[in-house]
């Protein structure tokens, strides 16, 4: 089994003015290890196919992880940044089952 350690992102909603919330990533490092290590390609329509990965990351999680387990939105691993399909709490672990690669919506971006 493989051992992973990495930056997990999750969102927060901060209000910028009255009644306007803006999603902002908080970004925190957690230890853990790799359970399935899996990839494959997707057909697509366009020219390229997709690549997406099938891996479960168990991490160790701490308090502010099982608060808001609800709102990761990616792992990064292997220099990338994959979203975040499913996530079982399994005290005092959670599960993370990782898909796609996650894409970054910047403030101002469409």
């Amino acid at each position: 089994m493989a051992k992973y350690f990495g930056k997990i992102g999750f969102a927060e909603f901060i209000e910028t003015a009255p009644g306007v919330n803006v999603e902002q990533i908080v970004e925190s490092n957690y230890y853990g290890d790799v359970l399935r290590n899996s990839r494959r390609w997707q057909p697509q329509e366009t020219l390229n196919d997709r690549l997406n990965i099938s891996n479960t990351i168990s991490i160790v999680a701490d308090p502010y992880a099982f608060k808001n387990f609800h709102s990761i939105r990616y792992v990064e691993y292997m220099g990338a940044k994959w979203k975040v399909n499913y996530v079982e709490v399994q005290f005092p672990r959670l599960i993370l089952n990782i898909g796609g690669v996650y894409n970054e919506q910047t403030i101002g971006s469409p």
